[in-house]
């Protein structure tokens, strides 16, 4: 019995594999240390707790596209490969930067042009657009610029407290306003940096995409309004949390608004910003009628 024909294709298969090795090898190196420094800093904060999940989601995508690496494609072309070296080489300065000066911006956002560049480099464009979407999800692994949370942030609670106050003196509840200081009853709440919403905005933004990408709608128009709906969803969806962590601060004292509901509220926002995500897009399926659609046939 030849057993030697089976291990030549076995070996055959994996061949393409073996451009990859020292590519996973170096990206290894590269982000262990700094996916390790986000494991026990960053993402133990509440407005960063999506960034594990995220990463998840984006190696189970590539897994899930993995006949790319095995595929005997044709080489690069000149431009695929003269692009690829460019964004490998913007990708590494950007990693040597952020590395080096403790830009975290930098060094995580670095990997989605040396993924990219390595792609286009050994797969060409082909395996590029078969990876779009992984490597664009790895977006929300990257934390907000610093000016981008400072100059949206206190705009955000403004517009939060304003609208908490009218909706709820408009229930009649005793309520006023100073600022983004809410007097309730006899407790004073302050609508701080974290109840802005704008991390719970960036995270349900990364999960409505998701969302969209998965379900393969067909109708150009219900994507659009779904993806242009996200970000108000998120707003909305975090004045109702700041209005019932008001209402149990007045109704069941300051402990319980500042205990463990404060925390189980923030789940509850999530949640929100989900149910609104899915009623939507069931309500645009009367106007705009799509099936879900395999990405074989599309």
């Amino acid at each position: 019995m030849n057993t030697l024909a089976p291990r030549a294709n076995m070996l055959d298969a994996l061949a393409p594999l073996k451009t990859w090795w020292p590519v996973v090898l170096g990206l290894l190196v590269l982000y262990v240390p700094t996916y390790w420094m986000l494991a026990h800093g960053m993402w133990n904060e509440d407005d960063h707790a999506h960034g594990p999940i995220v990463l998840v989601v984006a190696l189970y995508l590539i897994w899930q596209n993995r006949a790319v690496f095995m595929a005997d494609t044709a080489r690069p072309t000149g431009v695929e490969a003269a692009i690829g070296w460019t964004l490998l080489v913007i990708g590494l300065l950007a990693y040597a930067l952020g590395r080096s000066q403790d830009i975290l911006l930098f060094e995580v956002g670095s990997q989605i042009p040396v993924i990219l560049g390595a792609l286009l480099i050994t797969l060409g464009a082909k395996a590029a657009r078969a990876l779009w979407f992984a490597l664009f999800f790895l977006i929300f692994i990257v934390p907000l610029p610093g000016f981008v949370v400072d100059a949206a942030t206190g705009p955000l609670k403004q517009y939060i407290s304003i609208i908490a106050e009218q909706v709820l003196y408009a229930a009649g509840y005793p309520i006023a306003r100073n600022g983004v200081t809410l007097s309730v009853g006899p407790y004073q709440l302050l609508v701080a940096d974290a109840c802005s919403g704008l991390h719970s905005m960036f995270s349900l933004s990364a999960m409505g995409l998701l969302y969209l990408y998965l379900m393969e709608r067909t109708s150009v128009a219900r994507n659009l309004i779904i993806m242009a709906a996200i970000l108000p969803i998120a707003f909305v969806a975090n004045i109702v949390r700041v209005m019932v962590l008001i209402l149990v601060t007045y109704h069941l004292g300051d402990e319980a608004g500042q205990g463990f509901l404060h925390g189980f509220a923030g789940i509850m926002l999530f949640v929100i910003g989900l149910v609104f995500l899915f009623v939507l897009d069931w309500v645009l399926g009367f106007i705009f009628p799509d099936r879900p659609r395999s990405r074989a046939q599309a």
